[in-house]
């Protein structure tokens, strides 16, 4: 099958959207069909080129700057983005192509118009992986009123909705969400869980035994630190637990709140927590085998729900699982039936510190942990089992299914 993948972000960006990018079309790729990924860059010198990365073709379509600028800007360009893809595309060698089916990405939610087009000119099915409901998530964090900016982005996210055959979410809890859409005819809509392949340990530039948290047990966060996770409760339970000199927690990545909170444990003189900026994702692995236990935080008010990619790389790396999360969200479920970490939803650095201390306590029940987090990477979040579902929804069908729960 011949499958153009729409995405707003790939390797060599480092975010777990780029991750998912790279770690699906490989996999489309694995299973023997042909797929093309487009996707924006904003540091071409020129309107476009293709190169090839592990059997995927990439057209990588200079764009305006679409990331870590004002939200006035971002949003302008992102508005824009489509069309700049669009027209790249067009001036490229890919210009004729026709596609068996198209697949996006969202985050971003401006990509609905590419793909009416593409989807119109090859006559295909498409289907919307469905990551980010924004604006809703932005109205829970109390970023946005439900006023004109609101009803202006819910107009784009109807958009992109209305150019989907099928929609895969990535919690059960979302289905509700978009029940509405589902009873249209044609349509389908059903869970596809996140997904990630299979990641080796070579190494990583961040060598816990050379630093101040050498010998502990390590607590880490890998990821983005902004308004949506809610870290500060997170750096409140590493100043609860300052007195324990066998545990450190180390923070690595970037986001609009990282380097507050990096300041905040400076001036409060935590001798238990290291910040280091993102690194490549070739080196998670390798951060990850010196550490013991992942965090998981998510601001509680988010009223929609997901899966953050941490938690799989988490899973994978055999590393159990200390969250902190909104009500009502499908992760509460899975950790806890699937014995792989401790989970909390609402409650403040006390709460955290009494599942933390759980969580260390025993090291056999650590190790059980470690092992039950493997199987269940293998078990549910794999890539095969994501392309495979993605494929079998892009063929022509008789009888779209409705509320489809994912297949593992």
């Amino acid at each position: 099958m011949r499958v153009v993948i729409a995405a707003d972000t790939f390797p060599p960006q480092r975010t777990s959207g780029a991750v998912q990018i790279r770690d699906l079309a490989s996999e489309f790729a694995a299973q023997g069909h042909e797929p093309t990924v487009i996707v924006p860059s904003s540091g071409l010198d020129v309107s476009w080129e293709i190169e090839c990365v592990s059997g995927v073709q990439v057209i990588r379509c200079r764009t305006p700057d679409i990331k870590d600028i004002g939200y006035v800007r971002r949003t302008i360009n992102e508005l824009r983005l489509p069309y700049v893809l669009l027209r790249a595309l067009r001036q490229s060698k890919l210009s004729t192509a026709r596609w068996q089916g198209v697949v996006w990405y969202a985050p971003s939610i401006f990509l609905g118009p590419i793909v009416r087009t593409l989807r119109r000119e090859s006559g295909c099915r498409s289907y919307l992986i469905l990551r980010d409901i924004f604006p809703e998530w932005a109205v829970d964090m109390g970023l946005m009123g439900r006023g004109l900016p609101y009803q202006f982005f819910k107009w784009i996210e109807r958009n992109q909705y209305s150019v989907a055959d099928t929609i895969g979410v990535q919690t059960p809890a979302n289905l509700q969400y978009l029940s509405a859409w589902a009873r249209q005819p044609g349509r389908r809509l059903e869970v596809l869980q996140n997904w990630l392949s299979e990641a080796q340990n070579t190494g990583c530039r961040i060598v816990l035994a050379q630093t101040k948290l050498a010998g502990r047990k390590i607590f880490v966060y890998a990821g983005n630190m902004g308004v949506a996770q809610g870290m500060d409760v997170v750096l409140d339970l590493a100043a609860r637990m300052q007195s324990r000199k066998d545990v450190g927690f180390i923070f690595v990545g970037r986001g609009k709140d990282a380097a507050r909170l990096a300041a905040t444990a400076a001036l409060l003189g935590l001798d238990n927590v290291v910040f280091h900026d993102e690194i490549e994702p070739v080196e998670v692995p390798g951060l990850l085998a010196q550490c013991h236990v992942g965090i998981v935080s998510l601001d509680t008010r988010h009223k929609t729900h997901s899966v953050p990619g941490k938690f799989l790389t988490y899973l994978q790396a055999g590393l159990p699982v200390l969250a902190r999360i909104n009500p009502g969200n499908d992760l509460e479920a899975l950790i806890n039936d699937e014995r792989v970490g401790r989970v909390c939803t609402g409650g403040g650095s006390a709460t955290l510190q009494r599942l933390a201390e759980e969580l260390i306590a025993d090291p056999a029940e650590l190790q059980a942990m470690r092992d039950h987090g493997r199987a269940l990477s293998r078990r549910l979040f794999s890539s095969p089992a994501a392309v495979r579902q993605i494929v079998a929804a892009l063929l022509p069908a008789e009888e779209p299914a409705v509320h489809r729960q994912g297949a593992g």
